[in-house]
């Protein structure tokens, strides 16, 4: 039955599904909500308590986003609300379930077509994108991609596309070149890659000094149609490849197929091709890498390099002098070039790896900078089918998935996400590091659960505390509190045993050391080896993690604070504000509703470091409060237990806790930076 019920009388029902939300995509529909009005009646079942209330079944982030209006002085309290009313706790929870398993996310092409429709009938893009609660510039990317070429945008619609390659085609507003690209891409190996679309799209030609160029060779080039443009006065290197789409097709095909043969030749589940001399984050999505040994250098081989290396000074000391003649540094320059070329086949040994692993994990072939393909002895395994389904929550289609990816993300991009990722870990290290009771647990853990299969070590131990890849590699924090601390217990450690000649020599040594000494250097290890994560569902999620800074009793908040320059610069306002009505209250985040960015973040930045005038319990919250994606969540079983069986209560480990023993072990300097 269909009725209008008053908003103060529903409330939250504890049969709701959904338990996550997302601060930005509430902000959102709280924004269309009061620019339009409720679309979609909430479905309700009578309350036992509080008397003559309704518990709200499915629509529970349309009620929160209501009431938000309602606390804002936009709505009157006892607004009245359609509402489908249902009989039955079975009945409201299947519905409630139903909702939010039959929604389907609008494909990014019609969200292109609907803003230009809007633009058409007098709308601008600041309009739209405060209607909606978006961002400026995510209304105008949509605009942009709008005007693409029909072709393109037909395929992006269609979900043949993902978002990503149509931002790509987007790099130029050429609709012609864009049309050329895609038609000569086809359904090879770059119609699905970014980088490569991109590439086609914003070069114009190639040198044939290209690695892409040396890789296929002229005579495959011209072959297939290739036009060149060669300076008769000068030499190959101001040759010019005109078709830029046709060589990036070639090179593609050619690295697929030669990839192919790769993994059927080494035996491995599958070898990707990379026209790139790295391996990009975006090309790791859906794998995780896979601990493998590889096999030390022999005496011969480390005597060769040691030559090698030697040589290469010598040249480079020629280099360096004055007088050294163009001819003979041109030499130098392309014997170094050759020495290092020995050097990286001596020392890139190929892995040890058990056969039966061979059959799941892979690879990665890419190509250097003289056009050489490489593979790279990085192994990874592909994440399962149901960890997929089970963080993306469905497969709608590319235009889908990239709203699920924003959706988890909370609103953050995916460079703040991985800059995030690996300052909490470095604070979850800190903690461990600290702790070498702690980490001797961990450590044993994790040598006997150790999932079977995943190393083939031949030095007569399965252990290795081998450093995780970041996710950003030129990310650091010297400066932040848990940098410092980990920086300092490093500098600390009992290094006297390094001095040994020999393996033997340095072991007997190190057992020499005291007990402190040794645990310092076991904390230091197990610390080492914390992979970057975040309270936050998708690749960066780590429940174990949270187990463990719940079992530390981790304060983020000592260690880390947001700023302007890693936190509120980098979101989007409207995350900004919910973290000051999270604090503060509604009032709060209203007072700065109409700042502009720059000096809104200004404003946070002092906010959340206590340097404002406000209540004591506000600037209590505000120096307490960190994005949850950044907290150790609390697990859904019981409190922890202490070895004796107490129940300990979160926060209370001796790593957090002021006057404990185990925190006047840690140094001093770790409190000062907190």
């Amino acid at each position: 039955m269909i009725r209008t019920i008053p908003l103060n009388k529903l409330v939250a029902s504890p049969r709701n599904v959904r338990r996550a939300t997302d601060p930005q995509a509430d902000f959102e529909l709280k924004a269309d909500i009061e620019a339009r009005g409720l679309l979609q009646n909430l479905v309700v079942t009578s309350a036992r308590k509080p008397r003559g209330c309704f518990a709200v079944e499915a629509g529970e982030r349309r009620r929160r986003a209501l009431q938000a209006l309602a606390d804002e002085g936009k709505l009157a309290a006892d607004h009245e609300v359609c509402c489908l009313v249902l009989e039955g706790a079975a009945a409201a929870q299947e519905a409630s379930l139903a909702e939010n398993f039959q929604r389907l996310s609008m494909n990014p092409a019609d969200e292109c077509i609907a803003f230009q429709q809007l633009v058409e009938q007098g709308s601008d893009p600041e309009g739209i994108a405060r209607r909606f609660g978006l961002t400026v510039r995510f209304v105008e990317g949509r605009l942009r991609l709008a005007a693409l070429a029909p072709v393109v945008f037909k395929a992006l619609g269609a979900g043949e596309i993902s978002l990503d390659v149509a931002k790509a085609y987007a790099a130029t507003p050429d609709r012609e070149r864009q049309a050329f690209v895609f038609e000569q891409v086809g359904r090879s190996y770059a119609a699905n890659h970014p980088d490569s679309i991109r590439r086609m799209m914003t070069q114009a030609t190639a040198s044939a000094s290209d690695r892409r160029a040396r890789f296929v060779g002229e005579e495959a080039y011209v072959a297939a149609g290739g036009r060149v443009e060669r300076d008769l006065f000068s030499d190959d290197a101001s040759t010019r490849w005109l078709d830029i789409a046709l060589l990036e097709r070639l090179a593609c095909e050619k690295m697929e197929t030669l990839a192919a043969a790769t993994a059927a030749e080494q035996g491995l589940a599958f070898v990707r091709p990379t026209l790139d001399s790295w391996i990009g984050h975006s090309q790791l999505e859906g794998l995780r890498r896979v601990a493998v040994e590889t096999p030390p250098l022999t005496d011969e081989e480390t005597v060769r390099v040691d030559e090698l290396e030697g040589e290469i000074e010598d040249l480079v000391a020629l280099l360096e002098h004055e007088e050294t003649e163009e001819r003979a540094r041109e030499d130098a320059e392309a014997r170094i070039r050759e020495l290092g070329d020995r050097i990286e086949a001596i020392v890139n040994k190929p892995p040890i790896i058990d056969e039966a692993l061979k059959t799941r994990v892979g690879a990665f072939l890419m190509l250097d900078d003289q056009g050489r393909p490489r593979l790279d002895w990085t192994f990874y395994a592909e994440v399962s089918g149901d960890d997929v389904a089970a963080d993306d929550g469905g497969g709608d289609g590319p235009g889908a998935l990239e709203v699920r990816k924003a959706s988890r993300s909370g609103g953050l991009s995916q460079r703040l996400v991985d800059e995030l990722s690996m300052q909490r870990r470095d604070i979850l290290a800190v903690h461990v590091e600290a702790d070498p009771a702690f980490a001797l647990d961990l450590l044993i853990f994790l040598m006997i659960d150790r999932e079977a299969g995943y190393s083939s070590e031949r030095s007569g131990s399965s252990l290795a505390a081998l450093p995780p890849s970041n996710p950003v590699f030129d990310f650091k924090t010297p400066d932040a509190a848990a940098a410092i601390g980990r920086a300092e217990a490093t500098e600390a450690l009992d290094r006297s045993w390094a001095g040994g000649k020999t393996r033997a020599e340095r072991f007997d040594a190190f057992r020499a050391l005291p007990d402190e000494a040794r645990a310092a250097w076991l904390g230091h290890a197990v610390a080492g080896t914390l992979e970057a994560s975040l309270n936050l569902p998708g690749e960066r999620f780590c429940a174990f993690h949270d187990h463990l800074g719940q079992l530390l009793g981790i304060d983020v908040a000592r260690w880390w604070r947001p700023t302007g320059a890693n936190y509120f610069d980098r979101v989007p306002k409207g995350v900004t504000l919910a973290a000051l009505a999270e604090i503060g209250g509604p009032a709060l985040a209203e007072r700065y509703a109409k700042a502009k960015k720059a000096e809104l973040a200004q404003s946070c930045e002092r906010i959340f470091s206590g340097d404002f005038i406000a209540e004591v319990e506000v600037k209590e919250a505000a120096l307490a409060w960190v994005p949850g994606a950044m907290r150790f969540a609390a697990p859904a079983t019981a409190v922890p237990e202490d070895e004796d069986g107490a129940v300990r209560e979160p926060g209370t480990h001796p790593a957090d806790a002021e006057g404990e023993a185990a925190e006047a072990d840690a140094p001093a300097q770790i409190e000062e930076a907190a």
